[in-house]
């Protein structure tokens, strides 16, 4: 590394200064059942047989008579009616009480006087329930007779036996829209099935059970609802978690160790003459992509096996390449030298596509717009602007929008543009609101990275501090990253891992840092470079796989550390390879 010349790039070697209106159809009435007790006299629809309530489980929690019905609604939804039937009969503990399986039955079958009666003799509903689980049944009832050209029915039971109910004045205006509109004249070709065909009565059913209390009618899937929540409690707790969904089960309770973390080298790049200042993952996780000090970027790829090889080297930048990015659909990346053009690439030929540049202008940071049509970039004069892939400059954002050290984002949408404006200023311009918001730090910024769902901003930070601030709402600082070394050059850091739990950075000591992003904890340190580490990278599409690039002019793979992985050594172009497999 040593120390800072003055023909050294700015963006790399200069010290940075310390200076400073409804639809009607298959929508539901949001009716919501009335708060506070829900239970008289009367309010025990399925009673155990005995005086006290009977408990099963090691720790005495579980009400038997619950847990064997929520088993039994489980079997029912699974398609093991006879077993679900079974299970009642043995048990003595029916699903529902007679009067719920009448009235779910009724419903089913279209008799709709008859529910609302039945709906009234279970007794021990508050009367805004009862009134907006009438609602509903009358409002099907409405539906289905306009559906059936009955009109003048429809419109008595809006008159005589929804509207008396006196609850949802709105929604009855709506309903006497739908009168009127059914009887015009319809046009050859014209079409109102939307707006009559009302929700299907399963439909209905599922609305009441929300309405109606769960010991009356037990939500759909609580079981597996139950069993969810479970296991959701057991991966948010599990610090080291980092594989797929698949790999959870119920036979034993679940917990990852630190084997689950990328911390191996598992090879060993060096194809660049240069310090490598950048990397980055394709969307698709099957490429790989690097620049350097050298003025060339370099594709690499990423085989079924895990194995990382070189596809295409770019060359043709005057200047060194300080940053790369990737077209949404991972079949171009575009490069930008250090106050240099910018460059697009095709991947599959390794073809120059396009040169931009602007006269007396240089670039100094490039993005995609999320519909691979159009890019942003940064210019030297702090203003950003948008092109069409051809080179015709679209629209350009003037002002105080970027700085020479910069890194710019995009948000999914592409609505959003945010770029570091001042030193200590990170700027979201929203190009279509036409508005700006600022998140100011009170130290110098080197780098952020924006996470996949557009919901947070990492930020690095000049005293040696990673950031992470929320994007919801009002902008937030949700946590903070220590450990790692930074003094002189620019340091990234990056989202990773399964739902980009971890936060990983380089460092100049030489080592790659992991931290868990929720709770902050410095899991990992990776030692191997031999110089200071620029730039990490995480495979989007294998949460095992990390890279690193560093002054040390190469750029490691890491898997997983396991003693169950398979080693071996390949030896290809010249360099030995350390592969644990499949990555």
């Amino acid at each position: 590394m040593g120390g800072v010349e003055d023909d050294e790039p700015p963006t790399k070697r200069v010290k940075v200064s310390l200076g400073g209106k409804r639809g009607l159809a298959n929508n539901s009435s949001h009716l919501e059942p009335a708060t506070g007790s829900l239970y008289n006299s009367m309010a025990r629809p399925l009673p155990s047989d005995g005086g006290d309530v009977e408990m099963v489980g090691s720790k005495g929690i579980i009400k038997k008579m619950e847990f064997v019905r929520i088993i039994t609604e489980a079997l029912y939804s699974l398609g093991y009616e006879k077993t679900g039937s079974l299970l009642e009969e043995e048990s003595g503990i029916p699903l529902h009480s007679s009067l719920v399986g009448l009235l779910r039955k009724q419903v089913l079958d279209g008799n709709w006087e008859e529910s609302v009666v039945t709906l009234h003799k279970i007794g021990f509903l508050e009367e805004t329930t009862l009134k907006s689980a009438s609602f509903l049944i009358l409002e099907q009832k409405f539906f289905e007779l306009l559906g059936k050209e009955r009109v003048i029915d429809a419109l008595q039971t809006l008159r005589t036996e929804i509207t008396p109910l006196s609850i949802d004045v709105n929604r009855v205006h709506e309903l006497a829209s739908c009168v009127v509109y059914y009887s015009q004249p319809k046009s050859v070709g014209s079409s109102n099935g939307e707006v009559v065909s009302g929700k299907s009565r399963s439909k209905l059913l599922e609305e009441l059970q929300k309405l109606l209390p769960p010991a009356v009618m037990i939500p759909e899937r609580r079981l597996e609802n139950l069993v969810e929540q479970a296991l959701n409690v057991q991966r948010g707790s599990c610090v080291f978690h980092n594989s797929l969904d698949s790999a959870l089960s119920l036979f034993s309770d679940h917990q990852c160790g630190k084997d689950q973390i990328p911390s191996r080298t598992c090879q060993v790049l060096e194809s660049h003459n240069d310090e490598v200042w950048f990397l980055i993952f394709s969307h698709d996780g099957k490429y790989l992509a690097s620049s350097s000090n050298d003025r060339s970027a370099i594709i690499w790829e990423v085989n079924v096996d895990g194995v990382v090889t070189m596809k295409h080297k770019l060359t043709g930048h005057q200047r060194p390449v300080m940053s790369i990015s990737w077209s949404p659909d991972s079949r171009q990346i575009l490069t930008c030298g250090l106050e240099d053009v910018i460059r697009l690439w095709d991947v599959i030929s390794g073809e120059c596509l396009q040169v931009y540049g602007k006269s007396g202008l240089c670039f100094v940071s490039c993005e995609w717009h999320p519909d691979g049509n159009r890019i942003f970039t940064g210019l030297i004069d702090k203003s950003i602007c948008m092109w069409d892939l051809d080179g015709n400059e679209l629209e350009c954002w003037k002002g105080q929008r970027t700085l020479k050290i910069s890194d710019m984002a995009v948000t999914s949408d592409g609505e959003k543009i945010i770029t570091i404006c001042r030193e200590t200023s990170i700027l979201i311009l929203d190009r279509v609101a036409k508005v700006e918001k600022l998140i100011e730090e009170d130290q110098v910024i080197t780098s952020f990275s924006l996470s996949t769902n557009n919901k947070y901003l990492l930020v690095d930070l000049f005293n040696q501090e990673v950031h992470l601030w929320s994007l919801e709402g009002d902008f937030k600082l949700i946590s903070k990253y220590k450990g790692h070394k930074r003094s002189r050059f620019i340091i990234r850091s990056c989202f990773g891992g399964f739902e980009q739990g971890f936060i990983a950075s380089g460092s100049e000591d030489s080592q790659v840092y992991i931290w868990h992003r929720g709770t902050g904890e410095l899991l990992e340190k990776l030692p191997g470079h031999s110089g200071s580490v620029n730039c990490v990278s995480w495979n989007p599409r294998n949460p095992h796989m990390l890279a690193s690039a560093s002054d040390d002019r190469t750029i490691r793979i890491w898997g997983l550390n396991s003693v169950n992985l398979k080693r071996k050594e390949k030896q290809e172009n010249g360099v030995v390879h350390h592969c644990n497999g499949r990555v």
